[in-house]
């Protein structure tokens, strides 16, 4: 895949960085010196474009052209949308993705201003914030579908509605599934007759909005109403 990555300060090197290590074609455009110094000891130099990411002639160096995603990651949204609109217009890129510095500006960010993906780090983190705050001892382990899906683990605490029972017995929300359980160092497969026991550690597939309910079938209902 051919990307072009607009902002080579932290967020676009290390973007670069990952993409690189998945043999992707890259060229990442900056014009501040004193950036440009850090990322050609950091990146190699063949894919670094010196230049304003606003002006025809620096993406065309960074072959705009032929590139299947755009990622404009400047510190500045006016520039951000500039590039974006540019990206569509000129260029018919099929996929750009903008990033939102100030959450006021996020109206902005549309399909019509050339942005097919916005991400607004800065909601971003308070949304991360809030849910990490709300799902207690569970840990998220990996976010699918754009955070709509969630693999999680926790343990299953003594005096849970789950403990002792069969997994094809457990009132589990619509859209959860079991895909292992931890037990004394070993891992199970969940099967509808695997009976979980206490300290068991949960793995399980949950999509957003059936978080407390799975959490709900592993904690002790006493120790939850404690901590309430």
């Amino acid at each position: 895949m051919n990307v072009v990555i607009v902002g080579g300060g932290k967020v676009g090197s290390y973007l670069a960085s990952l993409l690189l290590e998945g043999n992707h074609d890259v060229r990442i455009v900056e014009n501040r010196p004193h950036v440009l110094a850090r990322l050609h000891r950091e990146l190699p130099t063949e894919i670094i474009v010196d230049g304003d990411g606003t002006r025809r002639e620096t993406l065309d160096l960074a072959h705009a052209d032929r590139a299947d995603v755009l990622v404009t990651v400047t510190g500045d949204d006016e520039v951000n949308l500039t590039i974006a609109l540019m990206a569509k217009t000129f260029y018919k890129i099929p996929r750009v993705i903008g990033r939102i510095n100030n959450p006021r500006n996020a109206w902005l960010f549309t399909p019509d201003m050339g942005v097919d993906v916005a991400v607004n780090q800065t909601d971003l983190l308070a949304k991360l914030i809030v849910e990490e705050m709300s799902l207690g001892d569970m840990m998220v382990l990996l976010r699918l579908r754009k955070g709509e899906m969630s693999l999680v683990t926790e343990k299953l605490e003594p005096g849970a509605p789950a403990e002792g029972k069969r997994v094809a017995d457990l009132p589990l929300p619509k859209d959860c599934l079991l895909v292992g359980a931890i037990r004394d160092n070993d891992i199970l497969v969940p099967r509808g007759d695997t009976v979980l026991h206490a300290h068991d550690e949960i793995l399980a597939l949950v999509r957003t909005g059936s978080h407390m309910a799975f959490r709900n079938l592993l904690a002790n209902p006493a120790r939850a109403e404690t901590q309430s």
